[in-house]
């Protein structure tokens, strides 16, 4: 199976979703900010719109419940102390949206800040198309049984990497006050098939000993490729890796995926739908809380 995706991504990297020039290549990259830490220009806020699993699949009905209920917000973002701030819009409604760039990347490193509260879900999307809903997605699960840094594939067959995961600690009084390492079969609800020897994570020692619960953390990504290979590093440690063209994962057809997204794509920032109809309830996105972002910045490869 892995030599026949092999194969696939040979004979597709000619076609006309691998195209896009891309210029000469330079060892002198520069980086520049994506966010000017006082307006939100060079993006706009979108419906979290529901979509296929798979490309080409069936799409949720628009008069559906599903999608009647993500027109009702595109979220809530706004600037705050020089950070974008994004959560439901109202409060506790249970309607997410999506936060995306007017402009397209193909291969590139991007660098930002994150300070999310403890129950959000959500997520850094790449070489996302125009609804923001499919593309590849860094995990930024910030809430019981979540991940941070691993991959899941919005719309491009669901697969989720994601090798641990992470429940609250709490103080006598209640309070999250960290995380302590939940292993990848004990979490609920078990994620898609994903892994392969595509695949590969730090683990979730390097990572609680790299992340600063209740600060800001730098996140940074790096997409190189048609079909592409990705990794993430929090405060400079590398936390996991994905070839996307030698993946292999249940329902995960890369030359598919490669068609529908192209050569770039959006980049884009998340805050999730949670409460009635979603498989983990209110748990997905606490009433009230929000992620913070600042420091955005890309440099193109």
């Amino acid at each position: 199976m892995k030599q026949n995706i092999t194969l696939t991504r040979r004979g597709f990297l000619a076609s006309s979703a691998c195209a896009l020039p891309l210029g000469p290549a330079s060892a002198e990259t520069t980086w520049r900010p994506l966010f000017d830490g006082k307006t939100l220009d060079g993006w706009r806020a979108i419906h979290r719109l529901p979509v296929a699993r798979n490309p080409g699949g069936p799409s949720p009905a628009k008069d559906s419940p599903r999608y009647r209920k993500a027109l009702r917000s595109k979220g809530d973002w706004k600037v705050v102390g020089g950070a974008i701030t994004g959560g439901q819009e109202p409060r506790g409604s249970g309607v997410g949206g999506y936060l995306i760039t007017y402009e397209k990347f193909a291969d590139f490193e991007l660098s930002l800040e994150a300070n999310p509260d403890w129950g959000v879900d959500t997520g850094i999307m790449i070489r996302a198309t125009g609804i923001g809903s499919q593309g590849f997605q860094v995990l930024l699960d910030h809430r019981q049984d979540g991940n941070i840094g691993s991959f899941f594939g919005n719309g491009i067959g669901g697969f989720n990497t994601r090798q641990f995961g992470f429940k609250a600690k709490k103080d006598s009084r209640g309070q999250v006050v960290g995380m302590t390492p939940v292993a990848y079969r004990d979490l609920s609800p078990q994620p898609d098939p994903g892994k392969s020897e595509a695949t590969w994570s730090a683990g979730s020692e390097a990572f609680l000993e790299t992340w600063r619960f209740g600060e800001w953390n730098e996140i940074r990504v790096r997409c190189e490729g048609c079909l592409p290979t990705l990794a993430t590093w929090i405060n400079g440690e590398k936390m996991a890796s994905l070839d996307t063209a030698n993946m292999i994962a249940e329902g995960y057809d890369a030359e598919a995926v490669a068609t529908l997204l192209g050569r770039a794509g959006h980049i884009a920032l998340e805050v999730h739908n949670s409460g009635q109809g979603d498989r983990l309830g209110e748990e997905r996105w606490l009433p009230g809380r929000v992620c913070r972002w600042r420091r955005i910045r890309v440099r193109e490869l």
